[in-house]
């Protein structure tokens, strides 16, 4: 028997963690794959699935100028509810926190089909930190069916919410699925950027440090603190690269390029495609960021990692002594950098492989448990 498989996403984030998992159900014997994007992040979504060699099956219109966040939502209801009448899927697969995957979740629970949530079970309690990722993600756990969660740690969480053991699996993140997949393309072609790369101008015998930034929770001052500190750390270290692949949120460029375009050594570049971002990742020294994923994919290959937040729902990252929380503090921020960049000692210690989010196989549990599952509802209607 065969069964409709939906994907939703549509930010970058998403398609890095559904592209290993998307090319597992492409050849996943019984499963017809569609894939549907939201285009929240359209430029750099295009990025993920070239790097990947995936192409969507649909992609909605939905973005607009200007758009608040329930403009957004208005407009994802809408047009998924018309995608999911025609379409029948037999389960929609969505990813972690945004407003798409709670807002796909929504509009599947509403048409009763049933939804199996990636990424499941992550929290930091506090509905703020990060907002409103928190939200998206436990709403969507309170309507999904299956919930596929990284660690151990968000089994615990989803169990004393009351989802029942047999709804949940946990199976590492598809994540390092990604990373590993590409850092093996990469060695095997000893792969480079282009020469018209903008990344082709870094010098190999100088450090790099790289950063990111695009949390909404620290839109205003956060960021305007964070871009004073590597002003600050940039005219402290000449001799240090600084590469920030800046995302194009538009409040998130006006802070960037405002406080640090006039800095010779801080390099701000467009956003990276997957496998740019990861050779970026494999040459940095560190890195600095507000991002989920990289908390994940960071301390897999070693690299120390400054989280400019203060809060995480990944708490597995901290134990391995690879990932430090220093939050939006200017001062903060120059210490722990300088520190990394001083203390060699230090530096050694926080450069540990440290691996909590699995082998690289999470795709492949995702997609047995869910085949299984849909294999034993279809036989339980069938026998009703």
């Amino acid at each position: 028997m065969s069964y409709k498989v939906m994907m939703v996403f549509g930010t970058r984030p998403e398609a890095i963690k559904m592209a290993p998992l998307a090319r597992v159900l492409r050849h996943w014997p019984g499963v017809e794959l569609f894939i549907c994007s939201t285009g929240q992040h359209r430029e750099m979504l295009k990025q993920v699935l070239d790097s990947f060699e995936l192409k969507v099956d649909e992609e909605l219109q939905v973005m607009t100028q200007g758009q608040t966040l329930n403009g957004l939502s208005e407009q994802l209801l809408i047009h998924l509810d018309k995608t999911y009448e025609r379409e029948h899927p037999d389960i929609v697969l969505v990813h972690g926190d945004t407003t798409t995957s709670f807002i796909a979740a929504l509009a599947a629970f509403n048409r009763q089909l049933p939804i199996g949530h990636v990424e499941a079970g992550l929290r930091t309690g506090n509905l703020r930190a990060p907002w409103p990722e928190e939200a998206n993600r436990r709403l969507t756990g309170v309507i999904a069916d299956l919930h596929f969660t990284p660690t151990t740690k968000g089994e615990a969480n989803l169990l004393r919410e009351g989802v029942p053991p047999s709804n949940i699996e946990v199976t590492g993140n598809t994540v390092i699925d990604a990373l590993l997949w590409m850092r093996t393309h990469q060695e095997d072609v000893q792969w480079h950027p282009a020469a018209d790369s903008p990344l082709a101008v870094l010098d190999d015998n100088r450090r790099m440090v790289l950063i990111t930034g695009h949390r909404r929770e620290n839109f205003g001052g956060g960021f305007r603190n964070i871009c004073l500190a590597l002003a600050e750390l940039a005219l402290r270290y000449t001799d240090v690269q600084f590469v920030y692949p800046v995302h194009l949120n538009p409040q998130v460029q006006k802070a960037v390029y405002g406080l640090l375009s006039d800095k010779p050594n801080i390099y701000l570049v467009a956003p990276q495609d997957y496998q740019h971002f990861v050779w970026l990742m494999g040459r940095a020294h560190f890195i600095l960021t507000d991002s989920g994923g990289i908390q994940e994919e960071a301390p897999a290959i070693g690299k120390p990692l400054l989280v400019l937040r203060d809060v995480t729902e990944r708490p597995s990252v901290l134990e391995g002594g690879t990932v430090l929380l220093v939050g939006t503090n200017t001062d903060r921020i120059v210490k722990e950098s300088s520190q990394l960049l001083d203390d060699e000692a230090h530096y050694k210690h926080m450069s540990r492989v440290h691996s909590p989010y699995g082998d690289g196989h999470a795709s492949e549990r995702i997609a047995a448990r869910l085949c299984t599952w849909l294999s034993e509802r279809s036989a339980a209607g069938t026998a009703t």
